[in-house]
């Protein structure tokens, strides 16, 4: 049991997909930092001074911050947005250099002694 979930974890994907989740988590950080820092200042000035994040409604002795919640949306599809653009990029490369026919692979050896013997065979008729 033990060799075969060594073998699970040394999977590329599970390998892959520890890193992916690492970077997504570093990835948060910088647009959470875009979100707060840059994004939303300018959103709540364009508003009227507006900051979401102290929006709230108290209900009894329970308080509701549903500016945390615009906050979370907010980042959620900038997040969405980056990525979008990334893989679009990602993707038009890929196209591009699928596009790109290979040169024909060099003929081989029995292939140039084939076209050899045929055109010594075409100077004899």
């Amino acid at each position: 049991m033990i060799k075969e979930f060594k073998e699970f974890i040394m999977r590329g994907n599970v390998v892959d997909l520890a890193v992916a989740v690492i970077i997504g988590a570093a990835f948060t950080a910088i647009v959470d930092s875009l979100v707060n820092d840059i994004i939303m200042p300018i959103i709540g000035v364009i508003l009227g001074g507006v900051d979401f994040s102290s929006l709230a409604i108290t209900v009894g002795e329970a308080t509701i911050t549903y500016g945390n919640f615009i906050q979370a949306i907010i980042n959620f599809l900038l997040i969405a947005l980056v990525l979008f653009l990334l893989i679009r990029a990602i993707n038009r490369v890929s196209r591009k250099r699928a596009e790109a026919p290979a040169p024909p692979p060099a003929p081989t050896a029995e292939e140039k002694l084939l076209t050899e013997i045929r055109d010594l065979l075409r100077e004899r008729r």
